[in-house]
């Protein structure tokens, strides 16, 4: 190892998981008596090492956070990391290229390009970016210049209003922008447009990770009647809606997100009814009121957020669904969404199938969706497959 870095030594038997792939150290895998954590700063560079000496790669250390250190390469010596940086950074850019013919899409996904605790997204010529961790704000401004130099976008909008900045001792909840102020964005998605708010949206402004489960959704809805759930700025619904929907309404609990609904609908000349409401009283209230779909789309924002939350979470999925079928017309289907990576496929499919058995519903599994293409996998990583659509069509008798 580069002698320029302090070594982190991990315990015996706990190099497994790096030598399969993995980037992340966990704070209680160092042997603390041989590295003490406690020695790094924040965002420090360091030689990861086994308990035989064996070098693993050069990370960067946070001894304030669970996941202790993220590996960024697996050579021996210490990078330039603004060499490096571009390098990853043309490569990322390279796949999304080849899969879109427009500049609208994740340009970065974190540890599946192999840039930990970085997010990128693109709009057009400009660029939407999160940094997570200490290792990566300590090199915030040469992320920048790589950017710049890569892309040469017109402005590049840094969102810091990510929860785990405060896990990563970073400061939260403001928003810089560098080069010139972009205003309202207007995108395109599977031929539809769309304008976003950077400073009134939700986390990067657009989930470019739905899109491909959202062009599966247009073949499913011409003529249908269709609500859509935790709406947002209407991406389903608008899609719905441009895809031959007889109505669509959304319902959202912002109402400056349906405000976004509406805007886009008209940009595509298109109509969305919009119900401003939690998403639990807006079902309760449509069945009492007696009202079915053909449709129901329901697309929550994660309700495990920690291993620790898994069982609460989980009968929050099943009391949503549950309340979803019983808006669903006898054939119609239901689609359901899932971001929370700790609840699997198989998880949300149950929820659905317990729900159904209660309500004597039958239901017939017609396709499964994932995160979009921008949004690759890591094999090594669980962490990075996370999102879950299920098309359920639903019977009433059986």
């Amino acid at each position: 190892m580069s002698d320029e870095l302090a070594p982190l030594i991990l315990k015996k038997g706990e190099d497994r998981r790096l030598r399969a792939g993995h980037l992340w150290v966990f704070s209680n895998e160092v042997d603390v008596t041989r590295s003490p954590l406690t020695a790094f700063a924040p965002g420090q560079l360091a030689s990861v090492e086994a308990a035989n000496g064996r070098p693993l790669g050069l990370a960067y250390v946070n001894p304030h956070s669970l996941i202790a250190a993220r590996l960024l390469t697996h050579g021996k010596h210490l990078p330039d990391f603004g060499a490096l940086l571009r390098r990853r950074l043309r490569q990322a850019l390279a796949l999304r290229e080849r899969l879109f013919d427009e500049p609208y899409y994740r340009l970065v996904f974190g540890e599946s390009d192999l840039l930990p605790g970085l997010v990128v997204d693109r709009f057009g010529d400009v660029l939407v970016m999160q940094i997570s961790t200490a290792g990566m704000e300590a090199r915030r401004d040469e992320i920048i210049a790589a950017l710049q130099a890569e892309v040469e976008p017109r402005s590049i909008v840094i969102q810091n209003h990510l929860p785990m900045r405060e896990l990563e001792g970073l400061p939260v909840g403001t928003q810089e922008v560098i080069g010139q102020p972009p205003g309202p964005l207007r995108i395109r998605e599977n031929g539809l447009d769309f304008e976003i708010d950077l400073e009134r949206g939700q986390k990067t402004g657009w989930f470019y990770d739905q899109r491909d489960n959202r062009a599966r959704l247009m073949r499913h809805v011409k003529g249908a009647r269709v609500l859509d759930v935790f709406s947002y700025a209407g991406a389903w619904g608008v899609t719905a809606a441009a895809s031959g929907a007889k109505s669509v309404t959304c319902v959202d609990s912002s109402e400056a997100a349906l405000d976004m609904a509406r805007r886009n609908a008209g940009l595509n000349k298109v109509a969305v009814d919009t119900v401003h409401k939690d998403a639990f009283q807006a079902l309760a209230d449509f069945r009492e009121a007696g009202e079915k779909f053909d449709v129901v789309i329901i697309d929550p924002p994660a309700f495990i957020k920690r291993r620790k939350d898994y069982k609460a979470g989980l009968a929050g999925y099943q009391r949503l669904n549950q309340a979803a079928l019983q808006l669903v017309a006898p054939g119609g289907l239901l689609v359901s969404c899932s971001c929370s990576h700790h609840l699997s496929e198989t998880d949300l499919v149950g929820a659905i199938q317990r729900s159904a058995r209660h309500l004597d519903r039958f239901v017939q599994l017609l396709e499964w969706g994932h995160q979009a293409v921008d949004h690759p996998e890591h094999p090594a990583i669980p962490e990075t497959r996370y999102l879950k659509a299920v098309t359920m069509r639903v019977v009433l008798e059986w």
